[in-house]
């Protein structure tokens, strides 16, 4: 075993110290933080760094939590988590309440649980297992944990990189892997298309036109075309869905002029977000549906009231297998676990569609929890996947900032 393995493995929190990581994990999921309702959790996260002895702890302008360590003579390294949760919309399905935070069987239950509080807590003790040796990192380890990353992903890391001026030369998402390695990701384009009709009196349909029939016939459409999309031999099939319809009209008894439906696209790659809506624009003039193809736009201010506007359109990114930063996580895991780790990508979408799919910094993913149970009420997260991403984390950073054998 080398010496810089043999370092890593040094790195393990003994048993005290995983006692605290899993308290502090539970903690944050029984801090209700909401998209662009982050302020209470964001207060809890810079106390426990301070408490812990981070020497440089900020929250920037639009209320991200940013702390930095190492002697800033080398490459940057940004670890990133959001702290936000989607909503609950029935609490009563959950197996716990889901603000609950119960741990039963070393098991954490609850909301944010995989997403994505247990990375947020393990970065953090993984950092920690640092603080002796920041004079030995040749270069600075950045802590982000960032906000209104559900509704928008890559908007919150792209104001600390635009805005605050942190330069990652290389970016370790926190989004579960399911303790494997992600290299990639489809990307995502939200599409809003406003069907057009004519009101009248719902006790004479036939003097207007009923923009919900039309919109019928595009959903049936969209439906259609689900099967001719494209598909990448690593991140798989390009796919769309209606996700949601409104209409509007003057009354329940009048023939509604508007019907509003939004669809989620998935891009594969190969694929482009002006692709995308040329072949939607392309299918409503063959069916002659009498609508307008827009990509939303995200302008909901934050926690602290600051406002950054996103057009809610992402690419697909992957990351070369063979790149040095896989190879360095890999080498990360297989050090501390004992085992080469699997290499494959997201089914969902990731920050990493600002910071690999615009900005070409390279970015990886590694993190506790099952990918599949993000979203459900079956979120749930085993104690002992926290320690070993804590230990990783810890791994990784003196991997590419310390260097040598250690």
């Amino acid at each position: 075993m080398s010496g810089q393995s043999a370092f890593i493995r040094n790195l393990e929190l003994e048993w005290a110290t995983a006692q605290d990581l899993y308290r502090f994990a539970q903690q944050l999921v029984q801090t209700p933080s909401p998209s662009a309702g982050e302020g209470d959790i964001a207060a809890l996260i810079v106390g426990h760094l301070k408490a812990l002895g981070f020497p440089d702890v900020r929250v920037n302008a639009m209320g991200s939590v940013i702390a930095t360590l190492g002697n800033g003579r080398g490459p940057t390294l940004l670890y990133d988590a959001h702290m936000d949760t989607v909503s609950v919309p029935v609490p009563e399905s959950w197996p716990h309440p889901p603000l609950a935070g119960v741990i039963d069987d070393g098991i954490l239950y609850g909301l944010g649980a995989i997403d994505m509080k247990s990375a947020i807590a393990s970065m953090v003790y993984g950092a920690r297992q640092l603080l002796p040796y920041q004079d030995q990192l040749n270069g600075t380890l950045v802590l982000a944990f960032v906000v209104q990353e559900e509704p928008c992903e890559g908007l919150a890391v792209r104001v600390l990189i635009e805005e605050d001026g942190i330069r990652p030369d290389f970016v370790l998402l926190g989004n579960a892997t399911g303790l494997q390695i992600s290299r990639g990701q489809r990307g995502r384009v939200m599409f809003r298309i406003t069907v057009k009709g004519e009101a009248s009196h719902g006790s004479q349909p036939d003097l207007g036109r009923n923009s919900i029939y039309a919109a019928a016939r595009l959903v049936f459409s969209i439906q259609l075309m689900a099967d001719e999309l494209p598909r990448d031999s690593f991140l798989g099939p390009g796919t769309i869905a209606v996700t949601g319809i409104e209409s509007r009209g003057a009354s329940l008894n009048a023939i509604p002029d508007r019907c509003k439906v939004y669809v989620d696209r998935r891009l594969t790659l190969g694929e482009t977000v002006n692709a995308a809506q040329a072949q939607l624009e392309g299918m409503i003039r063959r069916e002659d549906i009498p609508a307008i193809v827009e990509i939303t736009t995200y302008n909901e201010p934050s926690y602290t009231g600051s406002v950054h506007i996103a057009r809610e359109a992402h690419p697909a990114w992957v990351l070369d297998r063979n790149h040095p930063l896989v190879t360095a996580l890999g080498q990360t895991i297989a050090a501390v676990r004992n085992g080469t780790p699997d290499i494959g990508h997201w089914p969902f979408s990731t920050a990493g569609v600002y910071t690999m799919g615009q900005a070409t910094i390279p970015t990886v993913g590694f993190g506790p929890g099952d990918p599949n149970l993000v979203h459900t009420n079956r979120e749930h997260v085993h104690l002992d996947d926290l320690k070993t991403a804590a230990h990783v984390y810890a791994g990784m950073a003196a991997s590419l900032l310390m260097g040598g054998d250690g």
